[in-house]
């Protein structure tokens, strides 16, 4: 059976993975730049903030494709960056105040104290989605030296100038001979035409000039020594340091939202260009937009939720809350590249289809194999993989999965046959395709340890208070009101219950 399945997984590699390239705006193939290894470097969360529902998408996402190449038989090397330092307010993510240390100054805490408290809250939110972690994790503040060293490669080549202390990329001149917009396909008059003047503005020579490195003012709070001064890296800067040290210069897969195509993204093929000649990734790879009731999501709107608020139903904007699992199944069952709008109706209907697939599933080990039987499993599971070789399609494959749904209830009710064989395939289809890929769970089965599990937690928390780690303490149970678990301390003892 091993063997049967190692073959399978073979024969869907040699009908080819396509994936759809912003570069190119087609589906190519996909071919690794050295199999079996593939590089993919995905931008991370600025840990400013709880983790949003953006986020959600984005990660779950290439958490699929992360699992997918894996199934395949890839040697996949994930990097996935947590930004703590030198994302500023502007929109293009280098001018203003740094989103960190402006929530560190309203909280009279340290920088690293809200960068820690988040990139937790990340954490807890991605394990709660069944999001893997990735291979390699770099934090933009361990990479200083990196990101200096690539500074003074960018200004030996000619393409960026120094202006009291800091650093700018010289747009202009790098589109003479490069194309600036060969991501977002716009050239670069549209752009300029397009930018606003923003502070700093009488620095630059070009409108669309970005910085690479800046001067800290003498109350910044995150500065390091470099050849220029006291400072702080780019926003943009940072991605490309940390993907060529863990990559190299040219890698296979960029990911992340669509939103980080005109700027972020743009200005990362630009750096990676003017250092080493070389566009830093093979095949970039973008998720759409999410949005609420038909409308954007934003807090000023009010129609923003985190998703611990919709977990637990504590919003105002859907009528209950949903598991962590119905999430997932709702993010996954609309293609990655499409618009996502999430509303009651949309919830609801993911909530029944979850909890058909998995009911079916749970049927699975009943199920009694015949000396011969109608039921043929190959063409399903065949096309299972056509699914996912097309650009990672999560929803037509999910349509297969409710076709094998339909097979396992009516063998289970009698209406059908199936052999061992076909028993043997149809149940390592679903796990494969629906656990090992989609990454989906029985959540129900899960809770029938939950007692335990949250008595050995609550135990845990106690030991914590008797011991004064306060800070223990108290992330035990935030983190557990965030995933719908309420801990009541009394003079007999901690309770919990759900909310």
């Amino acid at each position: 059976m091993a063997q049967a399945v190692k073959n399978r997984k073979f024969a869907a590699m040699e009908q080819s993975l396509f994936v759809y390239n912003t570069l190119t705006r087609r589906k190519e193939q996909f071919v690794p730049i050295n199999p079996p290894f593939v590089g993919m470097y995905v931008c991370g969360p600025t840990v400013y903030s709880n983790a949003h529902l953006g986020n959600a998408r984005t990660y779950i996402s290439f958490d699929l494709v992360f699992r997918y190449l894996t199934h395949l038989g890839y040697k996949v090397r994930y990097v996935r960056n947590i930004t703590d330092a030198g994302h500023l307010e502007g929109d293009a993510g280098d001018e203003g105040e740094d989103k960190i240390e402006k929530k560190a100054k309203l909280a009279h805490l340290e920088p690293m104290e809200i960068a820690q408290k988040y990139t937790l809250d990340f954490h807890d939110v991605m394990q709660a989605l069944n999001i893997l972690p990735p291979s390699i994790e770099p934090r933009a503040t361990g990479h200083i030296i990196e990101q200096i060293e690539l500074v003074k490669l960018i200004l030996q080549n000619g393409f960026a100038y120094e202006v009291n202390g800091t650093i700018y990329f010289d747009v202009e001149k790098y589109n003479k001979t490069q194309d600036y917009g060969i991501l977002s396909r716009r050239n670069l008059e549209e752009l300029i035409n397009n930018t606003r003047d923003l502070g700093g503005q009488d620095e630059k020579r070009g409108k669309l000039d970005f910085a690479l490195w800046i001067k800290a003012k003498p109350e910044h709070l995150m500065k390091w020594p470099s050849p220029w001064g006291l400072g702080f890296p780019g926003w943009h800067l940072e991605c490309s340091a940390m993907s060529e040290k863990y990559l190299g210069k040219h890698f296979d897969i960029h990911g992340g939202g669509i939103d980080l195509v005109p700027t972020h993204h743009t200005n990362e093929i630009a750096q990676g260009v003017a250092a080493c000649h070389i566009n830093p990734a093979k095949y970039w790879i973008h998720t759409n937009m999410l949005t609420m009731n038909g409308q954007k999501m934003s807090k000023s709107l009010g129609n923003s939720i985190l998703p611990y608020e919709l977990f637990t139903g504590h919003n105002s904007i859907l009528s209950k809350g949903y598991s962590p699992m119905t999430l997932r199944f709702f993010i996954l069952q609309a293609h990655y590249r499409s618009t996502l709008d999430i509303s009651n109706d949309a919830m609801e209907a993911s909530e029944k289809g979850f909890k058909r697939l998995m009911n079916s599933f749970s049927l699975l080990d009943d199920l009694t194999a015949s000396a011969t039987g109608e039921a043929d499993i190959a063409p399903l599971q065949q096309r299972c993989y056509d699914a996912m070789n097309d650009d990672f399609n999560s929803p037509v494959l999910i349509a297969e999965l409710f076709e094998a749904s339909r097979i396992i209830n009516s063998v289970h009710d009698g209406k059908l046959k199936i052999d061992q064989s076909n028993l043997d395939l149809l149940k390592q289809l679903m796990q494969t395709f629906m656990l090992d890929i989609l990454g989906l769970k029985n959540e129900e089965a899960a809770n029938n340890d939950l007692p335990n599990v949250m008595n050995m937690i609550v135990g845990l928390r106690s030991e914590a208070k008797a011991n004064r780690d306060y800070a223990t303490s108290d992330r035990i149970r935030d983190g557990l009101q965030k995933i719908g678990f309420q801990l009541k301390d009394s003079k007999e003892g901690t309770t919990w219950n759900k909310i």
